[in-house]
């Protein structure tokens, strides 16, 4: 996957809470032979009567997105972080997440971000009134997002998780990396306990 470092780039505010993995790639759009993320990506809202947020020119492309409390909830929709990395969001600064989404958001190397719950309204405050005007930069190497303006917001995130997505290694690179320690055990349990990889022969 991608690394992650340094995201600069408009702040897009959706500031929903509930929004469920059928809400950002509804189950039909994923039907297709080969399905097209960005096309399926709140399409639903998007076919409303509305100026939905992601639409608005400024906000073609935004690597940011702001949202409300349990985002990504329902089930467990790989293809919604697929479907908002095809609009280009990296980074989601929510009130808080669905346990399932965030992980599925950092295997692909997309940083969920929970500010502290005293940060929480005046960020997406600054976000709201900014409306696409101007940049934000979310830094994962310092763990800050700095706003339009200068104001500056700390986040965390585990010292494992921070690890993997800035040298954007996924599950299998991560284990991959112990390669050899893993040869050298599998070696080990070969010559101690040979009969373990004996196959019984079939019968019959």
């Amino acid at each position: 996957m991608d690394k992650f470092q340094i995201v600069r780039g408009p702040a897009a505010p959706l500031l929903v809470d509930d929004v469920d993995t059928d809400q950002i790639a509804p189950v039909q759009y994923m039907r297709a032979l080969e399905p097209d993320y960005r096309v399926a990506l709140f399409a639903r809202w998007r076919a409303a009567p509305q100026d939905f947020v992601l639409d608005k020119p400024r906000f073609s492309g935004a690597p940011i997105l702001v949202a409300g409390r349990n985002f990504g909830c329902g089930s467990a929709r790989e293809v919604a972080v697929w479907a908002l990395m095809a609009h280009g969001v990296r980074c989601i600064v929510a009130r808080s997440f669905s346990d399932v989404f965030r992980e599925s958001a950092l295997k692909n190397g997309v940083l969920p971000v929970q500010l502290d719950a005293a940060d929480q309204g005046s960020f997406e405050a600054i976000a709201t009134d900014v409306d696409g005007a101007a940049p934000f930069e979310v830094d994962l190497v310092k763990q800050i997002i700095q706003c339009p303006g200068g104001r500056v917001y700390a986040f965390s995130i585990a010292p494992h998780e921070r690890a993997a997505l800035l040298q954007g290694l996924d599950d299998v690179a991560l284990t991959m990396a112990y390669a050899a320690r893993i040869a050298a055990w599998e070696e080990g349990a070969l010559q101690e306990q040979p009969w373990l990889q004996r196959v019984p022969p079939r019968k019959g």
